[in-house]
């Protein structure tokens, strides 16, 4: 693969991954203030700015290696949005919700991004772009659907995580969160030695599906 090959990769790939990397912490961050929590504003942490968030290993290395070496699996991660719980009226509940925000709101991207793609093929389909918009529009929606995927993982420090919180016992998530760094552990041994490549399942089964409701929606 010569430079301008992966070049173009990383357009495609890593470009739509950063925006929606960042989106989802950006998420957080806002239902964490509706909630009552404003530490994320005030540590600069609300925001679209992909430097504040950027964790060297999730966020740069894995993924562009994923790109170079073609992995059949792409996701990775920020750092995580600071949150103060005794800033929240109802922590537990609070908590339920700025987590499951970050999943939900690469949902919405990938429903976003399915419209977009009804939309050129629809209107714009004779376009020079067209045939290069879509791909790119695609693999935002399957990026998108891998990063809510992977993220509600039921796994500490992932989002799933928290949002199993809700329904345990509150001595059995003090546990969990003890032991955060096992989990943590357990989760990077699964990345490295490929076994999170099943969510490919789910997600190219979501992504088509989506894509295809989309146009049958538009009349494509």
């Amino acid at each position: 693969m010569d430079i301008v090959e992966i070049g173009a990769k990383i357009g495609i790939y890593f470009i739509p991954f950063l925006f929606a990397l960042c989106f989802h912490e950006f998420a957080h961050g806002f239902v964490a203030k509706l909630r009552g929590d404003n530490t994320a504003e005030q540590m600069g942490r609300l925001t679209m700015n992909p430097v504040v968030h950027m964790d060297i290993l999730g966020t740069l290395i894995l993924p562009i290696a994923a790109i170079v070496f073609s992995s059949p699996i792409f996701f990775g991660w920020a750092k995580p949005v600071p949150v103060n719980s005794r800033n929240l009226k109802n922590p537990r509940v609070d908590m339920f919700w700025i987590a499951i925000a970050g999943p939900l709101s690469n949902i919405l991207l990938a429903i976003v991004g399915a419209i977009g793609i009804a939309v050129v093929a629809k209107f714009y389909s004779t376009s020079t772009y067209a045939e290069g918009l879509i791909k790119i529009l695609q693999t935002f929606i399957v990026t998108n659907m891998f990063l809510a995927v992977f993220n509600i993982l039921p796994m500490h420090p992932l989002d799933g995580g928290k949002v199993l919180a809700r329904f345990l016992p509150a001595q059995w998530n003090y546990k969990l969160e003890q032991n955060e760094h096992i989990s943590s552990m357990v989760l990077m041994a699964l990345v490295f030695t490929g076994a999170l490549s099943v969510l490919a399942i789910p997600v190219f089964w979501g992504s088509n599906h989506l894509i295809a409701l989309a146009l049958q929606g538009f009349g494509v």
